[in-house]
């Protein structure tokens, strides 16, 4: 296991290279400047994702905000906590400002991605709505090698991201901050190398297990209706928990912003504990997390996008935009202040660690939030990925795989809660980075059609009334 550790560890290295963060950095720029820097109109995306839409607004599976809800139960988990806490503890404090800034200029990057999903996505044959970055290079690029080999890896991340990345990182905190090994653990199999597991994570995984079972069997529909009703309730009351934190350290909140802002371009990491990073290494990580958070530029969220019943591609662009702008520019800012505002940084090594000594700083509410927030952002992140990696495989295998899918899914979640972390957490970055070329090559290919079409719909932006935002951009 050591030596896996060691040898995905270096694919991390390599996949995360600099040629991969130019790219993803550069297309976040390049649609942002393109587009008129259209996260001006934040407060209209806003506007449209939470109003009331009806059946007969256009073809789809799902409603605009149950396709949007489910997009941030994917998205919002354990990089929200765990993977906001790895980037300080490898980056210093500055990493927080290098992941808000991926989630600003990424809201540019998950428009785009969401027009071309429902410009390109077609109606399978049982009915329902498929696309998403496969179907975008298949339809508007002609390379339908390149949707396969996208596909392949989204299959493949999803069992990382989205499944066992989550069921392990719950299940182990959960023993470490209120069992703290008081069980011995039972051996499952023996021989030379035997493989023992907690109790207590046995014990939860199987409970993970069947609620995911019970939810995933039914479908998208069923995952979008327990979305909708579970998102906007874990979502809310965690960032009402991180500020509740911050209001109790009100006196140090200037100098942790301070410190965030100067330390971003130091690339020194913290004095107690940590080894020294150099610039390279600090936004390489800082850049990775903030993708494993936010997912802006992986391609996975347009896949629920094209679900969506909408009268047009912009506007359920502009509804899908607003996932990364909730996740990292809010949640994700939010973790990150609780985390170097705590001070447990320079005392505390690893990112489990840290983030748990950074919440239990506040008796009794601390390890309450960092418990309900990481139980909900993992059951929903789980349903949300189910069916990115179920549509990936159906896009290899045909609906056949459907069935056989879920249950493999089903399993996952169970063996991920007794795994080793930094294997699961290796592999994840690993998949998360080769998904994220094919999809940014699309985005960068087709952005003229990104402009046409935004420019065709610019109604959207304005309401029916005058915007003061301005005018959607001209064709360049």
């Amino acid at each position: 296991m050591k030596q896996l550790e060691a040898i995905t560890a270096q694919l991390v290295d390599l996949v995360w290279g600099t040629p991969l963060l130019v790219l993803l950095i550069g297309t976040h720029l390049f649609l942002t400047f393109r587009l008129g820097f259209i996260q001006r109109h934040i407060g209209r995306m806003i506007r449209i994702s939470v109003s009331k839409d009806t059946e007969g607004e256009g073809e789809g599976d799902v409603s605009h905000f149950g396709a949007l809800t489910t997009a941030l139960a994917a998205t919002i988990g354990t990089g929200n906590i765990f993977g906001v806490a790895g980037a300080v503890a490898i980056g210093g404090p500055g990493a927080v400002l290098w992941m808000w800034l991926t989630g600003v200029f990424g809201i540019a990057t998950k428009y785009g991605e969401a027009l071309l999903a429902v410009k390109y996505r077609v109606t399978t044959p049982n009915g329902q709505m498929a696309g998403g970055p496969m179907y975008v290079l298949e339809r508007g690029m002609n390379a339908r090698w390149l949707g396969l080999v996208f596909a392949g890896f989204t299959a493949l991340a999803a069992f990382g991201i989205g499944n066992m990345i989550q069921s392990n990182t719950l299940t182990g905190m959960v023993e470490r901050v209120f069992f703290q090994g008081r069980f011995e653990p039972i051996q499952i199999i023996g021989g030379a190398h035997p493989f023992l597991v907690s109790p207590v994570q046995l014990g939860l995984g199987i409970v993970l297990t069947v609620a995911t079972a019970a939810v995933i069997l039914g479908g998208i529909r069923w995952i979008a209706r327990v979305c909708e009703f579970l998102v906007p309730i874990m979502a809310a009351l965690y960032v009402l928990g991180c500020l509740i934190i911050l209001a109790m350290r009100f006196p140090v909140l200037p100098e942790t912003i301070s410190l965030i802002v100067t330390d971003a371009f130091t690339g020194t990491a913290a004095v107690g504990g940590f080894a020294g990073a150099t610039i390279s290494k600090v936004l390489q990580m800082d850049i990775a997390r903030g993708l494993f958070s936010n997912e802006a530029g992986l391609g996975s969220a347009p896949i629920v996008a094209a679900a969506a019943r909408t009268k047009n591609p912009v506007r359920q662009a502009l509804v899908s935009a607003t996932g990364t702008f909730w996740d990292t520019v809010v949640v994700c800012a939010l973790t990150g202040l609780v985390i170097v505002s705590s001070g447990k940084w320079t005392e505390v090594s690893g990112k489990k660690a840290l983030a748990e000594a950074a919440f239990a700083d506040i008796p009794y509410v601390g390890n309450f939030i960092l418990t309900f927030g990481l139980m909900t952002f993992v059951f929903s992140t789980i349903l949300g990925w189910s069916y990115y990696g179920e549509k990936a495989a159906e896009y290899l295998f045909g609906s056949r795989i459907i069935r056989p899918y879920r249950w493999l899914w089903v399993l996952a979640v169970l063996l991920g809660s007794v795994l080793s972390t930094p294997v699961v957490w290796n592999f994840g970055d690993i998949m998360n980075g080769l998904m994220a070329i094919p999809n940014l090559i699309s985005l960068l290919v087709l952005s003229g059609v990104i402009v046409a079409e935004t420019r065709k719909h610019a109604a959207e932006f304005r309401g029916g009334a005058p915007d003061s935002a301005g005018e959607p951009p001209a064709e360049s």
